[in-house]
């Protein structure tokens, strides 16, 4: 199929086909698993493609409240009540960080770096450093609290020690995004954050990993992230810029996908010892298969 140019949703792509393109091979069932970055502006002609033309029926959205709260605020009507940016404080109003849904689409949010990883993250902080981002959060400088682990902690941990810690500290996650792409009822699926890069690129990592897919292929998809992303890269900047983090956090780290695939083979022995070790269902990566690859699992035995 011919790709469809959105009018508003940036970094769209069908992963099986652009596996299936890059290597030349027909592995992967295309028109299965989609990626992309947020779709919150999609427009109706967007909406109608997306429904009508792939019929997908689950859009995974893994970003946090803080990322839904400002997308919220961008899109409330100009009379809306003010939105609280505080996760001490409750939200009192409708317009407090619900996600923009779209028609006919069953979505799922999964907070990929949830409660775990971001305690994992606050712990790192020196005593002051917490104090302060705790204070922040409590008076709803959501925003400003956030930027203070980006300073100490996110920006020294890079991108891929990152992706690293998602997978040491969002196990739960992890384990209920597998889980719903085991379900073969679930598909045609879409899987996005904010820009569609690192967290939805360790996710299709891991899924790629498990359908034997090749590393190179594997980064040529991680990759061509960065030149989808470009139209909205000064936006993006002034967004990651503040909240403390450096302008490398726009990009896409070459080495990204070989460090992240390095750590689970030295650590854990390989993408299933992993995942058995954080208590994905034996059953899983097989059902995966079976919904992914053009010859289930039979091909992906005969290429071990």
């Amino acid at each position: 199929m011919e790709e469809h140019n959105f009018d508003h949703l940036l970094n769209f792509r069908d992963v099986g086909s652009t596996i299936n393109s890059y290597t030349n091979r027909k592995s992967l069932e295309p028109g299965r698993f989609y990626r992309s970055a947020r779709p919150d502006e999609t427009s109706t002609a967007d909406r109608a493609h997306l429904t009508q033309v792939l019929g997908i029926k689950t859009i995974i959205d893994l970003r946090s409240k803080t990322e839904h709260i400002n997308a919220t605020k961008k899109h409330a009507p100009f009379d809306a009540p003010p939105v609280l940016g505080s996760a001490i404080i409750p939200q009192t109003n409708e317009y407090a960080g619900s996600p923009l849904q779209i028609p006919g689409i069953n979505h799922m949010q999964i907070n990929l770096n949830g409660g775990a990883f971001e305690r994992a993250l606050l712990w790192q902080l020196k005593y002051t450093s917490l104090a302060r981002l705790l204070f922040l959060m409590a008076c709803g400088y959501r925003e400003d609290a956030i930027s203070i682990l980006g300073r100490e902690v996110m920006l020294p941990r890079g991108l891929i020690g990152l992706g690293i810690d998602t997978l040491e500290y969002s196990a739960t996650e992890i384990r209920d995004i597998l889980n719903v792409l085991s379900d073969r009822s679930n598909y045609p699926v879409l899987v996005h954050c904010t820009q569609g890069k690192d967290r939805t690129g360790l996710v299709i990592l891991i899924v790629l990993m498990l359908c034997g897919v090749d590393h190179d292929a594997i980064s040529h998809d991680y990759m061509t992230s960065e030149e989808r992303l470009w139209p909205e890269k000064e936006e993006r900047l002034k967004e990651i810029l503040r909240i403390g983090l450096s302008e490398d956090f726009a990009g896409c780290p070459e080495d990204f996908v070989k460090e992240v695939t390095r750590y689970t083979q030295d650590k854990y022995g390989g993408i299933e010892k992993y995942l058995s070790e954080i208590g994905v269902d034996e059953k899983v990566p097989n059902r995966i298969r079976r919904v992914m690859m053009q010859h289930g699992v039979a091909e992906f035995e005969k290429q071990r």
